[in-house]
């Protein structure tokens, strides 16, 4: 399993690869892959839990995401996405919160959607031994004020994002997500920071790349436009859940293969 110091070698060097999953299974296959990240994101609000966004992830639910990827992982670096108000209201609480996936789900790291409010929080929770990776530009968790358009795309915010990364790098980041920002930008500030910097919709220049799995798969119904599908697993599940359908109504399943009878029992009545 790589540590934090592993990746952050890997910067400029080798690109590094992350996706998220939400169950032991989906770990299992991509950690099988040799990922070198597996993020438990609170994407799951929108992938897999039916939400229309990720506000509503609760810290509980991650946690139970959390404990299943970390116990079908075995090489991947086990990132816990914290959700919405699980962090930033109280530096107390959100130490605990974050420390628990650690100490009692079995992640490695924590990943923060960042701001001003979170660069203390980082300090400390690096101090702490909680490693934690921070992600500018687009952040889900505020939908309510940004939506979901390209960030930073006048100079005045593009300055106050470097100015950002640049902040958490020096509070102990050891990573940095950028979503949905100028591939320019995102190349300027992996060329500032010493840092890995992994883009989601923020150009090649990124020191490594991180997309949602159900995306990546093709088992979205939508997907953003700087995803991209690299297999049709919902048509694949749509055709065997057919052939199932069929094969029942047909009397073809169950077959003699998949039964068995015991003598003894026949002729009770």
């Amino acid at each position: 399993m790589p540590t934090v110091r592993d990746l952050q070698a890997m910067a400029g060097e080798e690109p590094i690869t992350m996706l998220t999953a939400y169950d032991a299974v989906t770990a299992s296959i991509v950690d099988d892959t040799g990922v070198d990240i597996i993020l438990v994101g609170d994407s799951m609000g929108n992938a897999v839990l039916g939400h229309d966004d990720t506000l509503p992830v609760t810290l509980d639910e991650m946690a139970s995401r959390v404990g299943a990827v970390a116990r079908g992982a075995d090489d991947a670096l086990v990132v816990a996405d914290m959700p919405f108000l699980s962090f930033g209201a109280d530096e107390s609480e959100s130490i605990q919160n974050c420390g628990r996936m650690l100490k009692e789900e079995g992640a490695n790291a924590v990943k923060l959607e960042s701001g001003p409010h979170t660069v203390e929080l980082t300090e400390r929770l690096t101090e702490l031994g909680i490693p934690t990776m921070a992600h500018l530009g687009l952040t889900p968790q505020s939908v309510n004020q940004t939506g979901y358009t390209r960030q930073a795309t006048d100079r005045e915010e593009a300055e106050e994002i470097i100015d950002l990364a640049r902040e958490h790098e020096a509070a102990g980041a050891f990573a940095l997500v950028l979503e949905h920002i100028p591939a320019n930008l995102a190349a300027q500030i992996t060329e500032t920071v010493d840092i890995p910097t992994i883009g989601i919709g923020a150009g090649g220049d990124c020191d490594g790349q991180v997309l949602v799995f159900t995306d990546v798969v093709g088992l979205s119904e939508r997907s953003p436009p700087f995803a991209e599908q690299f297999g049709d697993v919902r048509g694949e599940v749509a055709d065997a859940v057919d052939e199932y359908i069929n094969a029942v109504e047909s009397g073809e399943f169950p077959a003699e293969s998949h039964s068995h009878t015991e003598d003894e029992l026949e002729d009770l009545y």
